[in-house]
């Protein structure tokens, strides 16, 4: 159903609405949402522009590997729920000179712990779990870990999935326990752990705590995690080259991994699955998780179209925002040089980053010996990059911020754009219909109950006065731009100076203005 439509419904009224519905012409629900409209892209040409941009993408990529003497390198563009490009160099097996592909399988390593987390809330929505559960409710054994103050709070599962349990950060010592037992993980938590911080009071990176979310999707779901996500989260995207056993991949797809000492290539010793698969185990192609990447990117915007996922929208939304945070950079500087702070933080096995033009990112790296991953999507964008490497801890994310940056500039790429609800666009005719004197404001019935004694009448109308007069005739009333569905500005352009207009309605049935502001920018 379009916009016009829906407009033109939801403006039916109440008893006639009801009427339709009873002889199923409209949905009953339909009346209740309005207007909304989710933010939507203006540029129809993006793809477009894209490809134009991909010569120059492929080459930041190349020149990279080569500068950094990658092994194997894979790298792909995913774009509105799509692989839209796809580039590699180098060799999977440098002994056999296997070409890596778009199907070559690499380990992804710690790019392993969303899937973990989906699992976790893919549970936590069934009913099964909740995320305040204490660990011990599941894993009997840490009943009796004694944390690092007695009035630590229980470790919950949502302190693992924020790192924030209070374990020592444990790279690289976590990435040699990918194949301990699940036996042995738990005699780990018999002999007691060693703690560098109170519980949920800090950001610490722990593949202990990933390893025990492993475990209790196992003990939650009745099946080994391992199963649990290939059944639940991969084989419905697709995802039918991902593997935990590296045994299993096809021989001429598994990509090995390397260390340079020496000015030799050292070949590393893959390691099998285990407990610890579930912080970093996965192995996979970039076009399977291209489909991964397509999933967290469909979750946005919110919308009311139906949500018959894999894993409902709202839960992929939860998993984006900020939980923990870890960085503030006020010195941070993209890879061109140009100086941008940025905040960076974790959530449910995602990293959550923001920067001083406000693009959001979400993603992980990944890092074993052998392999170096990283994944980054812009929801607001709909685009993201991913790239794959056979090079212990491979610096990856580095060149796909590069390359997002480079890609939003070359393809004059813009966010979505915010509709215009329909009561902000009411309310910003009535605002103008009664400036500059304010005539009849009072009766109008537009203004909420504290306006008037927040924002007295005679000094509203002798401040809009002063506006207007430095202004001059009014030429043109320029379209609101909102910030959410209660709160926007316009600017009304004069002969001499524009006019700035902005409010915020409250939040009852019928919004009402309840703040208000005016005052003149220069040309």
């Amino acid at each position: 159903m379009n916009r016009t439509t829906v407009n033109q419904i939801t403006s039916i009224p109440f008893k006639i609405y009801c009427c339709l519905w009873l002889i199923g012409v409209i949905p009953l629900n339909l009346y209740a949402q309005k207007s909304y409209q989710p933010p939507y892209f203006e540029d129809t040409n993006r793809l477009t522009k894209i490809k134009k941009a991909i010569p120059a993408i492929e080459e930041l990529y190349r020149r990279y590997a080569e500068k950094n003497n990658f092994p194997g390198f894979v790298f792909g563009v995913v774009f509105d729920g799509n692989l839209v490009y796809a580039g590699n160099t180098g060799y999977t097996n440098l002994e056999k000179r296997t070409a890596v592909n778009t199907k070559s399988v690499f380990r992804i390593a710690s790019m392993t712990k969303s899937f973990t987390a989906m699992a976790i809330l893919k549970l936590r929505d069934e009913g099964k779990l909740n995320l305040d559960d204490p660990v011990s409710k599941y894993i009997s054994q840490f009943k009796k870990v004694q944390t690092l103050t007695n009035d630590s709070p229980p470790i919950t599962i949502r302190h693992l999935l924020t790192h924030s349990a209070g374990f020592p950060e444990d790279n690289p010592w976590g990435d040699r326990q990918l194949a301990d037992t699940d036996a042995e993980l738990l005699q780990l938590i018999e002999a007691g752990i060693t703690f560098s911080n109170a519980p949920g009071l800090q950001y610490e990176y722990s593949n202990l705590g990933f390893a025990l979310l492993g475990n209790i999707v196992t003990k939650v779901s009745g099946k080994p995690y391992q199963q649990y996500i290939t059944e639940t989260i991969c084989k419905p995207l697709g995802m039918t080259s991902t593997y935990w056993e590296y045994t299993k991949v096809p021989t001429d797809q598994l990509a090995h991994g390397y260390r340079r000492l020496n000015d030799q290539w050292q070949e590393e010793t893959l390691l099998h699955d285990g407990s610890y698969g579930a912080m970093g185990g996965m192995l996979t192609s970039i076009e399977d998780f291209s489909r991964y990447m397509a999933l967290h990117l469909q979750a946005w915007p919110p919308r009311d179209e139906a949500d018959n996922g894999i894993i409902k929208r709202a839960s992929l939304r939860e998993m984006h925002q900020l939980g923990r945070i870890n960085t503030l950079n006020t010195q941070y500087k993209y890879p061109g040089g140009r100086l941008c702070p940025t905040v960076s933080g974790y959530n449910f096995g995602l990293r959550w980053a923001t920067d001083c033009a406000n693009r959001v990112s979400i993603g992980h790296s990944g890092g074993l010996p052998g392999f170096g991953s990283n994944w980054s999507v812009l929801p607001d964008y709909g685009i993201g990059v991913v790239c794959f490497s056979n090079l212990t801890y491979a610096p990856t994310g580095v060149i796909n911020i590069q390359v997002l940056d480079s890609l939003i500039t070359l393809a004059e790429l813009k966010p979505r754009k915010l509709p215009v609800s329909s009561i902000l666009e009411k309310r910003k005719n009535e605002i103008i219909a009664l400036l500059p004197d304010w005539e009849n404001a009072v009766r109008s019935g537009i203004f909420a109950e504290n306006f008037f004694p927040d924002n007295p009448l005679n000094i509203l109308k002798t401040q809009s006065a002063e506006v207007f007069a430095n202004a001059g005739k009014v030429i043109k009333v320029r379209e609101l731009m909102p910030e959410n569905q209660l709160r926007g500005v316009f600017i009304m352009e004069g002969e001499k100076a524009d006019i700035q207009v902005s409010f915020t309605l409250t939040p009852e049935k019928n919004p009402l203005i309840q703040e208000f502001h005016i005052n003149a920018v220069k040309k």
